[in-house]
């Protein structure tokens, strides 16, 4: 490493923000980069571990994408960020992303965790890309040699867009066909612009067109779009719809006006911000309300994050799960993710948190939500007998998740095989479905999960659907 005894001389200092008076007033981006002086700082205490943890995906540690992190570590040290971009880029398509929603389990899975705090790799990611972008070293990766392979992939987001990335730079005819007016999937309707601003997907879809990739918007397969003439069309299709299937809550006073699933509200304020049209769909605003937030999770941290905005008199998320200690016992979690109390940017704006509690009913009046009535749950989830009280509420937001990809339109015209959550069956070797001409990869095989899961997956099928057609690749896995 270029200083060996970097990280026992000096301490981690991450990403500050703006203070949230200022940045609630809008939806822009409010983290403030450190100085190259303070990431050649950061990047010294990265350690000469041996067995750099970081960079291993092995169940619940390390990078998915298998970023060489103590490589472009020291190329950030050293001072050559225009290599340090070249190595991050070889193995992630996207890094102004996972910079900047991922929840780095790298950083959990560093060696100096085990005794201090890890290297902010994250923020170092992130300001590598965001460099190479200002200095114009990233270039479209265009091939002159090509296949004859015409490929369709359905879905936009960060799977496909990584998929027909790879795809289209070896060569194939890569066709992507988004549902929505524009690319991103979730990272464009799901994450609100605070996180992430929506020109980062913008430049990389004109990097991708220019590549060759050919964008098909407005194009909801297996509705408007046949998927027996894509089928028929293309010598392969890849899937990767997401999982968009949310977790309902269906007790009493459902039906009530006023309660609505997360990813009814937050894509509602992420088109207005970009300035797409809502249509007759009706808005729903926090604006002058008392929310709950139903779910711990991150899309809740979203949804309190975006009704603050929106100026909500009060936000409450409730979780159903026990609140988890401050600190986790290191020699008993390292390298795996732990869980720990975690408290996002959203939550520092102003929210109640309730852990262990349930929703027994919904109230109202007038056919609308006024009242939630709640318990304190044991350790079995059962409501604790003389725990029982309400909270007020104008707006209920249902952040639960989500159980399988929607089974309506492409995949019961498809009639693929699923396993028993509702997702399609396909293995990691070859992300081949039981169709034969079909390949699937992202959320809509593995299930709700991380952006940057979605991308090595992306990445990963583009591989095995180029050997397919091919006989050989020189695609990464």
């Amino acid at each position: 490493m270029g200083k060996v005894t970097g990280f026992l001389e000096i301490d981690r200092q991450d990403r500050k923000y703006r203070a949230a008076a200022d940045r609630i007033r809008n939806f822009n981006e409010f983290v403030i980069p450190p100085s190259q002086k303070e990431l050649r700082n950061q990047a010294a205490r990265c350690m000469d571990c041996g067995i750099p943890y970081c960079h291993d995906s092995e169940g619940l540690r390390g990078c998915p994408v298998n970023n060489q992190i103590p490589d472009w570590n020291d190329m950030v040290y050293n001072r050559d960020w225009r290599q340090a971009s070249i190595n991050l880029h070889s193995t992630n398509n996207f890094p102004e992303f996972t910079g900047r929603i991922c929840p780095a389990p790298c950083e959990e899975s560093c060696t100096l965790n085990i005794i201090d705090q890890p290297v902010t790799i994250k923020s170092i990611e992130c300001a590598i890309v965001d460099r190479a972008w200002k200095k114009g070293w990233i270039k479209p990766e265009i091939t002159t040699a090509k296949t004859g392979n015409k490929i369709a992939v359905i879905g936009a987001g960060p799977a496909g867009m990584a998929c027909a990335q790879q795809l289209a730079r070896v060569g194939h005819d890569v066709h992507l066909y988004e549902k929505n007016a524009k690319a991103g999937g979730l990272l464009r309707y799901g994450i609100p612009d605070f996180k992430m601003e929506k020109h980062h997907i913008d430049r990389r879809v004109v990097q991708m067109e220019k590549e060759g990739v050919m964008f098909h918007y407005n194009a909801h397969v297996g509705d408007n779009i046949s998927i027996d003439d894509l089928v028929d069309d293309h010598d392969a299709i890849v899937i990767t719809g997401g999982a968009e299937m949310p977790r309902d809550l269906p007790i009493e006073g459902r039906e009530l006006r006023g309660i609505h699933f997360a990813m009814d509200f937050l894509p509602q304020q992420n088109r207005r911000v970009g300035r797409e049209a809502l249509g007759e769909i009706e808005p729903i605003l926090a604006g002058g309300k008392h929310v709950v937030v139903i779910g711990g999770g991150d899309t809740g941290s979203d949804c309190i994050g975006t009704s603050v905005r929106q100026g909500a008199l009060s936000v409450t998320q409730l979780e159903i799960m026990p609140e988890p200690p401050e600190k986790e016992n290191k020699a008993l979690t390292w390298p795996n993710w732990p869980l720990k109390l975690r408290t996002s940017s959203s939550h520092e704006e102003g929210a109640e948190r309730e852990f262990a509690v349930t929703t027994t009913k919904f109230e109202g009046k007038n056919g609308h939500v006024t009242r939630l009535a709640c318990a304190r749950v044991d350790e079995k989830f059962q409501p604790v007998e003389d725990s029982r009280f309400e909270l007020k509420a104008d707006l209920v937001l249902l952040a639960m998740g989500f159980i399988s990809p929607v089974h309506e339109g492409l995949l019961e015209r498809l009639g693929l095989d699923l396993d028993g959550r509702g997702n399609v069956v396909a293995n990691t070797d070859d992300y081949r479905t039981s169709h034969h001409k079909i390949f699937t990869a992202g959320d809509m095989r593995r299930g709700q999960s991380l952006v940057v899961w979605a991308i090595r997956e992306g990445r990963q099928a583009a591989r095995s659907v180029d050997l397919t057609l091919m006989g050989k690749t020189n695609l990464p896995r």
